[in-house]
């Protein structure tokens, strides 16, 4: 048994490992396709033969990479990132969601056992920190850059 690699279609990693998923065969186990990893779609199988069977019938699988990975080679993306990782104090963001969309900020304090960031927005009249989640930002300037 071992990881295969599944080359697909861009922005169909998703629909691929579904559809892999719907035929229910005996040989497959499981399905990854994380989003940092483009245009691939990481199956658990017991040998690469029966992949030759199903890729015809499955649109936007264009094949699969020779040779096969193990579970310590995948393993870093099925634990999720922390949102606020990257983010350090004093960097400068723009609010991406809530009802400061659009706004610019410094980075004040960062909760990490959260995921929220503490901020200070650029143009307000009196500085109040407001805090968000960490998925709400998104960071335009960095002071370690």
């Amino acid at each position: 048994m071992g990881i295969f690699a599944v080359k697909t279609t861009a922005s169909q990693e998703r629909t691929v490992a579904d559809m892999i998923m719907n035929r229910e065969e005996s040989e497959i186990h499981a399905a990854l396709a994380p989003d940092s990893l483009t245009s691939y779609v990481m199956v658990e199988a017991d040998n690469a033969a029966v992949f030759d069977r199903i890729l015809d019938e499955i649109p936007h699988a264009n094949g699969v990479v020779p040779g096969k990975s193990s579970i310590t080679e995948v393993e870093h993306f099925l634990s999720p990132k922390p949102d606020v990782e990257g983010i350090a104090e004093g960097d400068i963001v723009e609010l991406i969601a809530g009802p400061f969309k659009g706004e610019k900020a410094q980075v004040q304090r960062i909760d990490e056992g959260k995921d929220q960031v503490t901020v200070e927005l650029y143009e307000a009249t009196v500085p109040i920190p407001v805090t968000v989640r960490g998925d709400q930002i998104r960071v335009l300037d960095s002071e370690e850059r």
